[in-house]
């Protein structure tokens, strides 16, 4: 039983109304490509610095998500997009950095609020600190797909949630077939730890990661390293996009799945 994915990558800036033009463009050849669910990178509608969101936060039943619902009705696949700014009721100087996985209906079935903020210091002259103008998430999250009559359970995570091993653990053991990893990932952190990282956790978990990037230079010194890819569970590359907008596209394979669990149970022999 398999699945086709489709990875958008994109090179997004504060132009919202071009970057939703390309990823409109890009989904159709994604959708064309026979993909059954296409995923966005992070801040595909909107990147800009993190407190630029706050006066664009809106709810989830706004019109940034109703633009990427609009594409999973178009073309009746599902699809998933995170980094939209959505507000945060707790405080209204604070956005969420959320992920949204919408239906082939148009129907919002799953939401994921980023865990873990981006507080870092990347090389002498570039600091990030998301925490600023971000609120943390703190809810695990996956959901059951039904792609064409297939089912896939899959866990949801953003970015630099990808640091932190003991998230995809648990979501191991909650039974996901796949994780996601849609990301802005920086040019100076991507160059060194984008591919170990993400082979990393699917080797450890035997689980597809699907992880859209996006890639160049924003604004500024803002740019980010591009690579969109998947990996499998055995820790192959199964595709990975050059320095371009574009859309890769991969098989989900659940027949090859079970085939790596089963020859090495890694979860069965866990003891800790």
């Amino acid at each position: 039983m398999k699945v086709r994915v489709g990875l958008v990558q994109l090179r997004s800036d504060r132009d919202v109304e071009r970057n939703l033009a390309t990823c409109r463009k890009l989904a159709a050849d994604a959708a064309s490509d026979g993909a059954g669910w296409i995923l966005f990178p992070e801040n595909a509608p909107f990147l800009g610095a993190d407190k630029d969101k706050v006066p664009i936060a809106e709810s989830l039943d706004g019109p940034l998500v109703g633009e990427f619902a609009s594409i999973a009705k178009k073309h009746g696949v599902w699809v998933s997009v995170a980094g939209l700014p959505e507000k945060c009721d707790a405080d209204p100087n604070k956005t969420y950095n959320t992920q949204v996985l919408i239906d082939p209906q148009g129907v919002t079935q799953a939401v994921y609020r980023k865990i873990h903020l981006f507080d870092a210091q990347v090389d002498d002259h570039i600091k990030y600190k998301e925490s600023d103008s971000v609120a943390p998430g703190d809810e695990l999250v996956t959901h059951v797909m039904d792609i064409n009559g297939v089912k896939l359970k899959v866990g949801l995570s953003i970015c630099y949630d990808l640091r932190f091993p003991e998230l995809y653990r648990r979501l191991r053991a909650e039974g996901v077939d796949v994780v996601t990893v849609p990301s802005a990932f920086t040019l100076q952190t991507g160059r060194d730890h984008w591919h170990p990282l993400l082979r990393a956790r699917a080797i450890e978990n035997q689980v597809y990661v699907l992880a859209p990037d996006q890639y160049g230079l924003h604004f500024g010194t803002r740019s980010s390293y591009g690579h969109t890819c998947v990996y499998d569970p055995w820790g192959h590359m199964q595709a990975c996009a050059p320095d371009r907008e574009c859309v890769v596209t991969a098989d989900v394979d659940l027949g090859y799945l079970a085939s790596v669990r089963q020859r090495m149970p890694v979860e069965s022999h866990r003891r800790l």
